[in-house]
């Protein structure tokens, strides 16, 4: 049996992290098995569709690296895979369920549904649909459709028994009928369908053999196991994967930080740092283990290597990754992918003059070690390019220093700065450690003072390699520039 899994997103708002995530893991299992993964677009929340959404959907999987075997795009045997294009395949399934009396349609109006729903709550009972219309007589129905009403189709849920189905992470799930949500629409007013009879219908006639979705989800188990028990068609295996949390445990959420990927590309992360990141959180092949490329992960995933506590999300973690895949990129995607950023905020000219680029190919190999984030490149290398505008004294003195005695450090410099092409750079660090033996003071109290005022940030790359690009004359001059500030 060929594997085949797809990923269904909803285009209503930006790829998040967590829903990537899922995308990966099924890619991935996908790859590992020789089977397919296939993109199917759930638009039938038109209230909610966003053209720029699914925008960002097809940006997002360029980005990472990850194609689709079937998709709207590329097509294949059993599309369309977008559904406001399959509308006319759900509304015969949905009939064929109300001739095996398997579902009804339902009259009420939304009126009558928030006058339910305030009874149940003032007099502390269970929420839900109270199957009115399971009982409607066909005059009642006639008097509703002359009155415009547009039914709803629901799925008439057993209020007897248990339904159970197997999950390949978390054993087999069973759930009292009795406790599954009431009788579930189908299909909206509108003659769409809910995510319920599209997912189901879909998932089986494009032939889905697993499904690896979010923990969430597993309220919704039962309810297409019955839709698929109502269908005479056999489920799909199950893996539900653990949530993505933040480190307080709780869901991934805009408190905690950036959660879109189109943040993440914007913030200066690279495919190869998240993707490796990203599929450990729930995932791990060993307990050693760290460093995976996405060709590695298409041979070795495993479903049986999923966690069933939720993963911890730690940016961090995610930051550390993403320096160790940047530093190790070949010059010229370095340089590719740096040089833009440059150009874009003006650090450089827009295109990049050759003295421009030569300037940075020099500087490449002192930066590079220090550079987490594609974006830090900005205030790692602009001292190169252009000269320091104003001091921020708050970054010039360090702790515990005051302005005056900072101000008498960086005098002693000066000296040792006229004779720094006499010696190599590694000779010169020494030769400055051996001045603040001199002047009793820490390394730091010297060094820090010293990068500011050459570079303008702390974030610079190593500072003697810094003053020797810039040269010892620069370096002189920004000295004796901060010399004025703090005067």
């Amino acid at each position: 049996m060929e594997v085949r899994v797809r990923y269904a997103p909803s285009p209503t708002g930006l790829q998040h992290i967590g829903s990537v995530r899922t995308a990966l893991f099924n890619y991935f299992f996908a790859k590992a098995n020789g089977g397919k993964f296939i993109l199917r677009v759930e638009d039938t929340d038109r209230t909610r569709y966003s053209d720029e959404a699914l925008e960002d959907l097809y940006n997002t999987f360029k980005w990472l690296g990850v194609e689709f075997d079937e998709s709207p795009e590329k097509g294949g045997e059993y599309g369309p895979y977008v559904q406001s294009e399959r509308t006319e395949l759900y509304r015969e399934y949905a009939q064929k369920l109300v001739e095996s009396g398997k579902a009804y349609y339902c009259y009420c109006t939304e009126e009558r549904l928030n006058e339910l729903r305030e009874y149940q709550q003032a007099n502390k009972l269970d929420p839900g649909y109270d199957r009115k219309c399971q009982h409607i007589s066909d005059e009642e129905k006639q008097r509703l459709i002359d009155q415009g009403v547009k039914p709803v189709l629901r799925l008439k849920i057993p209020t007897e028994g248990k339904t159970s189905f197997d999950d390949i992470v978390l054993g087999k799930i069973t759930r009292k009928n009795k406790d599954v949500m009431v009788d579930p629409i189908l299909m909206k007013g509108d003659g769409f369908p809910t995510y319920h009879l599209a997912n189901v219908i879909d998932d089986h006639l494009m032939k889905i053999t697993h499904i690896l979705r979010a923990q969430e989800w597993i309220p919704t188990g039962p309810v297409h196991v019955m839709l698929y028990e109502a269908f005479g068609w056999e489920p799909p295996k199950y893996a539900h994967l653990p949530n993505v949390n933040g480190k307080d445990g709780k869901k991934l959420s805009k408190r905690h930080g950036s959660t879109s990927i189109k943040q993440f590309i914007d913030g200066g992360y690279i495919p190869e740092g998240l993707i490796n990141y990203v599929t450990l959180v729930g995932w791990s092949y060993d307990d050693k283990r760290e460093f995976f490329t996405k060709e590695e992960f298409e041979q070795l995933f495993t479903l049986d290597k999923i966690s069933k506590s939720p993963g911890i999300f730690d940016y961090k973690k995610l930051d550390w990754f993403n320096g160790q895949y940047l530093r190790k990129l070949e010059d010229s995607k370095l340089e590719e992918l740096l040089i833009p950023i440059l150009e874009s905020s003006g650090v450089v000219s827009n295109p990049i003059t050759q003295q421009e680029r030569d300037i940075f190919i020099g500087a490449m190999p002192i930066f590079r070690e220090r550079l987490v984030l594609t974006t830090d490149i900005v205030e790692c290398i602009n001292f190169l390019y252009n000269d320091i505008e104003e001091y921020d004294l708050d970054i010039l003195i360090p702790k515990k220093m005051e302005k005056e005695d900072v101000a008498k450090v960086l005098e002693t410099t000066i000296p040792l700065l006229e004779d720094f092409d006499n010696h190599s750079v590694d000779e010169n660090e020494e030769i400055f450690k051996e001045l603040t033996t001199t002047l009793d003071i820490k390394v730091g109290q010297l060094f820090m003072p010293l990068r500011v005022a050459v570079t303008g940030t702390k974030a610079s790359p190593p500072l003697f390699s810094s003053i020797k690009l810039i040269g010892k004359d620069k370096a002189i001059e920004r000295v004796k520039k901060a010399l004025e500030v703090l005067r």
